[in-house]
């Protein structure tokens, strides 16, 4: 918590929480009407890495069902901690290949599949233990050295080599634009992987349902792309421990 959440009595935490899950899902809607797509099921996922229980806890009891975590042993833990509450958990974060055997059956969804051979390695886990793992394929489309994803250029072999994966469940995309002080310099991104879903469903013959994009700064305009889920930290549950106001949420 920052300094001012540290002197917050529980029920002081709890009315500020409310308060931003509130706005949020006010803003949500605000945008669907503008958008004339009112019933459009949207996924608000609380990213709670590096949060304290205590705030998790009091979200789920609000209501809050999803939640992202981008580290195994954090996400583990809280699960454990967390296991009499109505969540379903969410990784959003890079995995490595030999962290896959560790996500299948605890993950309502995956996020960050960004290779065959990390597809392979939850696949081999699925089977294993008989059952099937949705995930989502996560795009490079700014080509960023730093971070995790397909790159455009590799996004439909990667697609092709996972339907034939059976134990994995393509569900869409999922995107990290570069960071911008103005939303709207996200939103070339946002319509790029709109259209890549699109013409992906097409070559597929599949249904993609989701596209996992916006956060905390940019999350109106990705809904104006069609963004079915969107990931959002600090606006939500304030920002983590040790963190500066406007630190990267994923």
């Amino acid at each position: 918590m920052n300094h001012s959440e540290k002197n917050m009595i529980k029920p002081e935490l709890e009315k500020f929480l409310t308060a931003n899950l509130k706005s949020i899902r006010t803003r949500i809607a605000r945008v669907l009407e503008k958008c004339h797509d009112p019933g459009r099921n949207v996924t608000l996922i609380a990213v709670s890495k590096k949060q304290p229980l205590e705030k998790v806890s009091i979200l789920a009891k609000l209501g809050q069902v999803h939640f992202g975590e981008n580290y195994v042993q954090e996400a583990s833990s809280k699960m454990e901690m967390l296991g009499d509450l109505n969540i379903k958990w969410h990784f959003i974060g890079g995995l490595q290949t030999n962290k896959a055997r560790y996500v299948i059956g605890k993950f309502a969804l995956v996020h960050s599949v960004d290779s065959l051979k990390l597809a392979q390695a939850l696949h081999k886990k699925a089977l294993s233990m008989k059952t099937v793992q949705p995930i989502l394929i996560q795009v490079n489309l700014a080509g960023e050295k730093q971070k995790s994803g397909a790159l455009d250029k590799n996004v439909l072999d990667l697609a092709l080599g996972i339907k034939d994966l059976k134990h994995l469940r393509l569900d869409g995309l999922m995107i990290m634009p570069p960071y911008f002080d103005d939303p709207e310099r996200s939103r070339p991104f946002f319509a790029g992987l709109s259209r890549m879903k699109q013409e992906m469903e097409q070559r597929l013959g599949i249904g993609m349902p989701h596209l996992s994009m916006g956060m905390s700064g940019d999350f109106e305009v990705a809904l104006e792309e069609g963004a079915t889920m969107v990931r959002i930290g600090e606006l939500l549950m304030g920002p983590r421990p040790g963190c500066g106001l406007h630190e990267p949420e994923q």
